[in-house]
């Protein structure tokens, strides 16, 4: 049994050469900030997520006060029952103080229920709000941005990002309003009792606040590299236990170095990890000791008092005193641990609001040309374009004064050398870039002056590297027409030449395609393309060496789909093998990024120039690859 491997080389900027991956630690580097804008995030711009709920939230600090205030009361009943109705012997009163503090305790697990409901609820909202503001922010970006982006670093951003921010954002707001007006409603309530224990109890208090912020500001550095750390094993993940990075890395024998690599970058999170819980820890622990330790200093203090010249403190006014301070205390506890969560979270706030910062490069005008039936007629009047250079180098120019006429149900073929400019020119009719000179029209209209829309359905594109879903045949279908009839998508099918293998299969239309479209041949792949660009029905197509990495066979079937799938339509199609676009109306040779020759087959033949060495280097490799006849003798 034999096994035949291909191998697919992905490019990273179209129509550049290929450059060294970076290891797999690699980071991604933020975009440079815009001049005048703050490097630390604003607290403000964070509030302003809870603004479309501001009424809920209104009510959950209703809910809060309610609570503080019902929390107060229950101290005063206390001093109430030993102070009164114990000495005196009132049992009705002592009955009554005693109902009072049950109901107490009643509303206030009725009122945590509901804010726990409600602010969880908020909080949910919020980061939908976010993780649908990011996705979509990232659906704008131009194709350069992915080209230098790992999609493990998107996914973290928008995974682990949003998803360390929960406990924040479900839960800060409520816990800073609810453990605030507790605090405040104790203090007022001890001054209340005894304004000389509440400012033993508050001495400390100055000392816990800047410790707690000490402590965040050191959280926040630690998860900002956390956040990093995690990024690039999602990015480790995403790569390597994809199909292609399990082929790849078993056909190189390099499993063992990949499961080190992905060892070693796990080791670093745990040490971040650790530092990022241990960060302050034995701060905080004193803290909670000295806290605890508050009542044995009052009971001394309230001693003192009684045995000196002032006024001695009741038992019950000294018991309902530490009730307070103690339920004042823990508050205080959750409101310092709340703002060292806070500063911890801005990190992550700042690595979301990088990625909705980050400048769309290509957008539609405010009042876009929305064309309802498009001809077809395609321009390309003087176009130059560069790719956005690295950092420290000079954009080089991939075209230049690029003039091409196309009416409409024509065909054009590009032909020329690896980096020539082919599929770049392709991709400005569709405005996955935008020329940096000149400009490309469709039907007379300057491609960045129509709707997205309008081009979106105007253009269809079948590129060498065929994308399928991981669903259903009919699903990868119907994404090129949601609303498309099975009767419609066998219709394509037929006509893309593969409906016959579809339904051989056992589940016929309804089967899993795999991950990326691995269950199915190359062949196949590209007639599931086609298919769903008939289904789409664009009157203007553009084939990206639809056909380069095909066998010579597999190559013919797919052509005779493409065939029925050009017809009467505006085609340009990027070439490698020549012997597929002989028939073109008109075929242009890039060099350099330049238009050098342009004529129909013959015409470039007889000129005996850059295409004519071409088309004889073709000859060549196809004679190589025919199999010659076994030779006889008589």
């Amino acid at each position: 049994m034999t096994y035949t491997l291909f191998v697919s080389v992905s490019r990273t900027t179209p129509e550049e050469p290929l450059r060294p991956e970076n290891d797999l630690a690699s980071r991604w580097t933020p975009p440079k900030r815009r001049p005048g804008t703050r490097a630390d995030v604003d607290v403000r711009r964070i509030m302003r997520l809870f603004r479309p709920y501001r009424g809920r939230l209104a009510f959950v600090g209703m809910l809060v006060a309610l609570s503080s205030l019902v929390s107060v009361a229950s101290p005063f009943l206390l001093r109430a029952i030993l102070d009164t109705a114990i000495p005196q012997g009132r049992t009705g009163l002592l009955a009554l103080l005693a109902l009072g503090m049950i109901a107490t305790a009643v509303a206030n697990g009725v009122f945590g229920v509901m804010q726990t409901l409600i602010s969880t609820t908020v909080g949910q909202r919020v980061m939908h709000d976010l993780r649908t503001s990011v996705y979509e922010r990232l659906q704008r970006m131009s194709l350069a941005f992915f080209t230098r982006t790992r999609t493990g670093e998107v996914q973290s951003r928008i995974a682990n990002d949003i998803g360390g921010m929960q406990a924040t954002v479900t839960s800060t707001a409520t816990s800073l309003v609810s453990n605030l007006t507790s605090v405040v409603a104790a203090v007022v309530a001890m001054l209340a009792l005894d304004w000389r224990l509440t400012i033993v109890s508050l001495l400390l208090l100055p000392v816990f606040v800047w410790v707690a912020r000490k402590v965040g500001r050191e959280r926040k550095k630690i998860t900002t590299e956390r956040q990093k750390q995690m990024a690039a094993m999602s990015a480790i993940v995403t790569e390597s236990l994809s199909v292609s990075g399990i082929l790849l890395g078993r056909t190189m024998g390099r499993s063992d170095s990949l499961t080190r690599d992905f060892a070693a970058e796990s080791e670093n999170l745990v040490d971040l990890e650790v530092r990022s819980n241990m960060q302050g820890r034995w701060r905080m622990a004193v803290i909670g000791i000295v806290m605890s330790a508050m009542p044995a200093l009052l009971y001394w203090a309230a001693g003192l008092t009684g045995s000196g010249r002032g006024s001695a403190i009741s038992i019950g006014t000294l018991v309902a005193f530490v009730s307070l301070q103690q339920g004042m205390f823990r508050p205080t506890v959750s409101l310092l641990a709340t703002g060292v969560q806070v500063q911890t979270s801005l990190a992550l706030f700042q690595r979301i609001f990088e990625y909705l910062d980050l400048p769309v490069d290509i957008t539609e005008r405010p009042d876009p040309v929305r064309i309802e039936r498009v001809r077809g007629d395609v321009r390309f009047e003087n176009v130059d374009f560069a790719y956005e250079p690295e950092e420290g180098t000079e954009a080089k120019p991939t075209l230049r004064g690029i003039d091409l006429t196309l009416p409409a149900g024509g065909s054009l073929a590009v032909v020329g050398a690896t980096g020539s400019g082919k599929s770049t020119l392709s991709y400005l009719v569709p405005r996955l870039y935008d020329v940096t000179g000149g400009r490309v029209t469709l039907d007379g209209v300057d491609v960045r002056d129509l709707s997205f829309d309008t081009l979106s359905a105007a253009i269809g594109v079948v590129s060498q590297e065929t994308y399928l879903f991981h669903a259903s045949v009919a699903d990868n279908l119907r994404f090129a027409k949601p609303d498309a009839t099975d009767a419609e998508i066998e219709a394509a099918a037929r006509a893309a030449q593969i409906h016959d293998h579809i339904a051989g299969l056992p589940d016929g239309y309804d089967t899993l395609v795999g991950e990326r479209g691995y269950r199915f041949s190359g062949g196949e792949k590209q007639r599931l393309a086609i298919a769903r660009t008939i289904l789409r029905d664009p009157p203007v197509l553009i084939l990206d060496e639809a056909t380069s990495a095909l066998d010579t066979r597999t190559e013919a079937a797919v052509q005779d789909a493409i065939d029925a799938l050009s017809a009467g339509r505006t085609t340009i199609t990027i070439a490698h093998r020549l012997s597929t676009i002989r028939d073109a109306d008109q075929i242009a040779v890039l060099d350099a990024g330049q238009v050098i020759e342009r004529g129909s087959h013959h015409e470039l033949l007889a000129l005996d120039g850059r295409y004519a060495a071409l088309s004889r280097r073709d000859m060549q490799l196809v004679d190589a690859a025919t199999p010659q006849p076994a030779a006889t003798t008589s």
